[in-house]
């Protein structure tokens, strides 16, 4: 355990806080496109950033995405994609769905 949240994580992240430990960051839904692509490239994922600024995924439309989505809509690599769903897409759309029942 590091204080702070800072973990290095197995997807290759290191020192990203996790928005869903330490609730600094507004709600996906609102975020706009840039603020998506913004938020992968913190999370050390500067290339495929790019796709989601190409597809114009907003933070509603990330909130909607599958995993066939993000492996196959986006055409990025198998490998960093099923990071970016297991490691970011999925946890934002659970922390969502756990704050608008709330």
């Amino acid at each position: 355990f590091v204080p702070g949240g800072m973990e290095n994580k197995a997807n290759g992240s290191v020192d990203i806080k996790n928005p869903v430990e330490n609730g600094q960051l507004p709600d996906p839904q609102e975020w706009a496109v840039s603020d998506v692509v913004n938020y992968f490239k913190a999370a050390g994922f500067e290339e495929q950033a790019i796709a989601f600024q190409d597809q114009e995924i907003d933070g509603k439309s990330l909130l909607l995405m599958t995993r066939n989505d993000v492996l196959t809509g986006l055409s990025i690599k198998l490998g960093p994609a099923l990071k970016i769903y297991e490691y970011h897409v999925k946890p934002l759309q659970t922390q969502h769905m756990k704050n608008s029942t709330s």
